[in-house]
């Protein structure tokens, strides 16, 4: 672990989570209440919210609502500085999927939007202002998405939140670079297959099987932590049935279709798909 993130992930500091309830959000709380941090979290589900913190070892602030409300974050943010007074970590967890395509009406876009991306912007509007004028080592973790960089058919809206929240990230580590010398910093945590309840609709529960391919919430954590004390920035998580290096082979293959002029989305083009399969097996 750096220097630096050893004062960030650190016992009495303060993790701010939206999405905090279940899932990742849930699993990123256990982790840091287990390394002694100090946790606001957020999350419009009360009951689950309220029985996570029942087994967190740590002080925990609990704000209900909406993320896409303004005024819900606003509340988490003064709520925060008033009872802890440092922010350590901001993440921006929370997440919706969306089927809704390239023609749809916008009111069809809206949620998917206004969740995935506007409120990363909000968040990061109220928070990241303090987390520079505290002058103390902190760190902002966006969730993106492999969604957002391959951008695949059949989520458009998804896709296009999640790309945005992946330049909007690459934006705000320059600037905080630039405007902090790296003091505060921060990193685009791209899940890979993950056992969640985004991802599996009311499949939490202790009964449930988890596919073969798709990793735990845990898992994801866990390799997350060590990609993020190393001050990795783009952190892609691998599961059981895609590695680092099939990722890599993907991203490049579609950075490389604006480059060779080929149709968009070639990977999925019926003329293309059997040159992208001989192409993945030359590595």
């Amino acid at each position: 672990m750096s220097e630096r993130m050893r004062k960030i992930v650190a016992k009495d500091r303060v993790a701010v989570i939206t999405g905090a309830a279940k899932g990742i959000g849930a699993a990123l709380a256990r982790e840091f209440a287990a390394r002694g941090m100090r946790l606001a979290l957020l999350d419009q589900d009360g009951d689950a919210l309220e029985a996570l913190v029942s087994t967190l070892p740590v002080e925990v602030l609990t704000v209900m609502g909406d993320v896409t409300d303004d005024t819900v974050l606003l509340r988490l943010r003064d709520q925060t500085l008033t009872r802890f007074g440092d922010v350590g970590l901001l993440v921006n967890n929370v997440g919706v999927l969306s089927k809704a395509g390239p023609w749809d009406s916008p009111d069809e876009w809206d949620q998917t939007l206004n969740v995935n991306f506007r409120a990363v912007l909000s968040a990061q509007h109220l928070f990241v202002p303090h987390m520079i004028a505290a002058n103390r080592p902190s760190a902002v973790v966006n969730l993106g998405s492999k969604e957002g960089i391959t951008t695949p058919p059949g989520h458009a809206a998804y896709s296009v939140a999640k790309a945005a929240v992946k330049v909007l990230t690459e934006q705000l580590a320059h600037e905080l670079l630039v405007s902090t010398g790296g003091s505060v910093s921060a990193h685009l945590l791209v899940p890979g297959y993950t056992w969640t309840p985004m991802n599996f609709h009311g499949k939490d529960g202790p009964h449930d099987r988890k596919p073969e391919a798709a990793w735990t919430a845990e898992q994801m954590v866990d390799y997350f932590l060590q990609r993020l004390f190393s001050e990795d920035f783009y952190i892609l998580c691998p599961d059981n049935e895609v590695t680092s290096e099939m990722d890599m082979r993907r991203i490049q293959w579609s950075a490389d279709d604006m480059i060779h002029n080929r149709p968009a989305l070639s990977r999925w083009n019926p003329a293309w798909a059997q040159k992208f399969m001989q192409w993945m097996t030359e590595a």
